[in-house]
């Protein structure tokens, strides 16, 4: 489902470029649930943002779906997100003024979609998972966990190739947490590709694989029987 093909990343500071991956190689099938650990610093999110087209790599490649999106130009890959990738962050990344309805609708107008189909799919995205009273909220009006779960149905209402999620339990207690990996185990279950960047073990060992990284590099690919 992705490829990833000798990338590289550097980010200039002053004088001299700081290699932030090196030459990274691997490929998610479809229907894995992957994650991505390691310590601060490692390079496990520039990876994702790498993957998730969210950034351009200093060199390398990077395939989705068997197709080669590293040099597409800016308005093709912007599309290609919108319709086929999915996101989820440790922020939640709702905007504030609009209620959780509204914020898993919006990226399905941008879509082109009509209000009424836009609407019935938002509904059924939140409803799948377990907000389908919780419609008309403000996100200050709902917990940290439902604001995470909130962005998981604006992740998935599009039906996506594949959803990528950057720490999406690090502003939650244990017991939150865990019902939001339940909700990406059932999505998983239902044949859903997620890569997870996650800095705690206890999550990564419910993937399917675990890939640790290193100062930049891939140290440890394993599967976990999952």
């Amino acid at each position: 489902m992705i490829k990833t093909q000798d990338i590289v990343k550097s980010f200039p500071s002053g004088n001299i470029d700081i290699t932030v991956l090196k030459g990274i190689s691997f490929e998610v099938p479809s229907g894995q649930f992957v994650s991505i650990t390691g310590r601060s610093g490692s390079g496990k999110s520039t990876l994702m943002y790498q993957m998730g087209l969210l950034d351009y790599p200093t060199s390398g490649k990077v395939f989705v779906d068997g197709r080669d999106m590293t040099d597409l130009p800016l308005e093709v890959r912007t599309r290609v997100r919108l319709q086929e990738l999915g996101y989820v962050f440790q922020d939640y990344a709702l905007i504030p003024e609009l209620t959780a309805l509204e914020n898993v609708l919006v990226p399905l107008l941008m879509q082109g979609l009509t209000r009424q189909e836009a609407e019935e799919k938002a509904v059924r995205s939140l409803e799948r998972i377990g907000l389908g009273k919780r419609l008309g909220n403000l996100p200050s009006q709902l917990s940290g966990g439902e604001q995470q779960r909130v962005s998981i149905a604006r992740a998935i209402s599009h039906e996506p190739k594949i959803i990528f999620a950057d720490e999406p339990t690090a502003n939650l207690d244990t017991e939150t947490s865990r019902v939001v990996l339940d909700n990406f185990l059932e999505l998983n279950r239902e044949g859903q590709t997620i890569i997870m960047v996650t800095h705690e073990p206890e999550y990564a060992e419910m993937t399917n694989r675990i890939i640790t990284m290193s100062d930049g590099s891939i140290v440890d690919d394993k599967s976990t029987g999952n």
